[in-house]
């Protein structure tokens, strides 16, 4: 389904338009009224289309660069748009202040904006030059203080179980060699060395430094582990018949969104091998997408970054939230094993 007015937007705002727009607006179903968390504002993409459409939006982003245009936001919405400096992992606490009611909906988008992407000082990309940072928030230790100061076994750890990196090793022991020469600044540099260790064939669509790079983002930022708490935090804060609407870009984010939806949409006694037996729960989701949603070949020529993205969402039931297996979810071995198995 089209939707042309998503579309017809000022120049700016279409510049930053979110991956599977109407997908997420589709599933969403925003009306007069509703209140939806944007749960990853960004540049505002998803919230521009739910105020369009009719309802409210609470918008949260932990990137201080989002202030900005948060700021133009309530200047032009007033009332119908607020918004908060924040993670996924304070998204209940989050909408139990802002607002009165259960929220209506929630999307959030995650892994790094195209806009983080765009700007080379944040250090997220390797395909131009900068500090090795890949701080969302722009606080707390950067990439650059990962690579330098790990250990080698540390950072093998990383990059094979947050990149899915069949070499790590040999990029982890190449990394500690250099580092004892010249420590790590910026991002060619990283990925320069990685390329010399991996080699990069002209016919490969994937840059050799890609997972290393993903690795690192995620374990800088908490990704898998803020996920896992957004979902929770989502599940906590819906009202009946809300919307839990999540977009993905790779394949750790979208086993935890799957697992998520399966365990919570079926009836069970949550006999996990990694919780104690509970007494029979009741689905607290319904599918609203069978499987993940992916882009239209029109969207793809338009934006190749969507490539891999996929979207999956649910329905609120009125069953009380489930308990959280972190495990059971997907969630890497270093990072489950440092989480309680009780519910956040």
């Amino acid at each position: 389904m089209t939707h042309p007015s998503r579309l017809d937007v000022e120049d700016d705002t279409a510049r930053h338009l979110p991956v599977l727009i109407d997908a997420v607006v589709d599933a969403l179903a925003p009306r007069e009224g509703q209140w939806i968390l944007d749960g990853t504002f960004g540049y505002g993409g998803y919230s521009e289309a739910i105020l369009q459409a009719g309802a409210n939006v609470l918008a949260v982003d932990r990137d201080p660069d989002a202030l900005v245009r948060a700021t133009e936001f309530e200047a032009r919405y007033g009332s119908r748009f607020k918004f908060v400096a924040g993670c996924f992992s304070e998204l209940a606490d989050i909408a139990r202040q802002a607002l009165e009611e259960p929220l209506d909906g929630v999307v959030l988008d995650i892994g790094v904006s195209s806009m983080q992407l765009d700007e080379a000082e944040r250090g997220f990309s390797f395909m131009q030059n900068g500090p090795l940072d890949m701080r969302m928030s722009q606080s707390g230790p950067t990439a650059a203080d990962i690579v330098n100061e790990y250990s080698e076994g540390e950072l093998v750890r990383i990059f094979r179980e947050l990149g899915e990196e069949k070499q790590a090793r040999r990029i982890a022991s190449a990394i500690v060699a250099r580092r004892g020469v010249v420590p790590f600044s910026t991002t060619l540099d990283l990925a320069n060395v990685i390329e010399r260790v991996v080699g990069h064939k002209p016919h490969q669509k994937i840059h050799p430094a890609t997972r290393v790079f993903q690795a690192l983002r995620i374990f800088v930022n908490g990704e898998l582990d803020e996920l896992v708490d957004g979902l929770v935090a989502s599940e906590l804060c819906l009202g009946t018949g809300g919307k839990l609407v999540v977009v993905t870009f790779h394949s750790l984010e979208d086993r935890i969104v799957k697992r998520f939806f399966q365990e919570r949409s079926k009836t069970h006694s949550g006999g996990s091998r990694y919780l104690p037996e509970q007494d029979l729960a009741a689905p607290s989701f319904e599918m609203l997408v069978k499987g993940g949603v992916g882009p239209e070949e029109e969207e793809l020529a338009r934006n190749p970054r969507s490539r891999s993205a996929k979207l999956r969402a649910g329905l609120r039931t009125d069953a009380a939230p489930h308990m959280l297996d972190a495990r059971g979810l997907g969630l890497p071995n270093m990072l489950a094993e440092n989480r309680s198995g009780g519910r956040s």
